[in-house]
Parts: structure tokens; C-alpha cells; sequence
């Protein structure tokens, strides 16, 4: 595989993995807690520990989070490098709409108030 191919399959692999409502809640109690054990993070879902479980191997498997072992616990990590990459992505679009909510600013300020109705 070429080093393209690598970096795009790598890409594909976040995107489908921020593209689960749970896999993304998990992030954000990751950002907003700091490392957590699977037993923490199971406690805020009405799902089993093994569904949980395939959720953290496809969030590790992209790079998302990372697990540390302590004792018998797993302790996970949100790795928010690769989210940078989705923000390169995401930037031209932000620019297009930022664009769009300007013409339409302007376009409303040409136009002449109706008054009170």
C-alpha cells in the first residue's frame, strides 16, 4: 500500500469511527473526564461491557483513544491527534459556509425594511 493509500485508509477508519453517536459520546466523556476505566464509561450507556467494548476497539483501532492496563483494569485515553485531521477536512467547508452567511448578511443589509406589519 502506498503511503497515500495508507494515510487515506487511516482517515476512512476515524471518520467511520466518529460516525457512531456512542463512539463519539465516549470521546466527549474522554475530553471531559480524562482517562477512564471501561467500567466508568460502561456506567453512562444502557449497553452491556462487551458492546462497549467493540465500540473502544473501533475508537483504538482509528487511533481515537488509547488503553493503558492497570491491575485488572483499562484505563482509556482520548488521542486527539488524529481529530486534526478531520478539522483539515472540515476547513474548506467551514470556509464555504462562512462565505455563504456573508453574502447572505449582505444581501439582507441591500434590502429595504418593510416596517412594522
Amino acid at each position: 500500500m502506498t503511503a497515500t493509500g495508507a494515510r487515506e485508509a487511516a482517515e476512512d477508519r476515524v471518520f467511520a469511527a466518529l460516525a457512531n453517536g456512542t463512539r463519539r459520546e465516549v470521546l466527549r466523556l474522554l475530553r471531559d473526564g480524562g482517562p477512564q476505566s471501561v467500567q466508568v464509561l460502561a456506567d453512562h450507556f444502557d449497553m452491556r461491557r462487551p458492546s462497549l467494548s467493540e465500540h473502544l476497539k473501533v475508537l483504538r483501532d482509528a487511533g481515537l483513544v488509547s488503553e493503558q492496563r492497570s491491575g485488572r483494569q483499562r484505563i482509556y485515553r482520548l488521542e486527539a491527534a488524529p481529530l486534526a485531521e478531520v478539522q483539515d477536512w472540515l476547513h474548506p467547508y467551514e470556509r464555504f459556509w462562512r462565505d455563504r452567511m456573508k453574502g447572505l448578511g449582505e444581501l439582507l443589509d441591500r434590502m429595504p425594511d418593510d416596517g412594522p406589519a
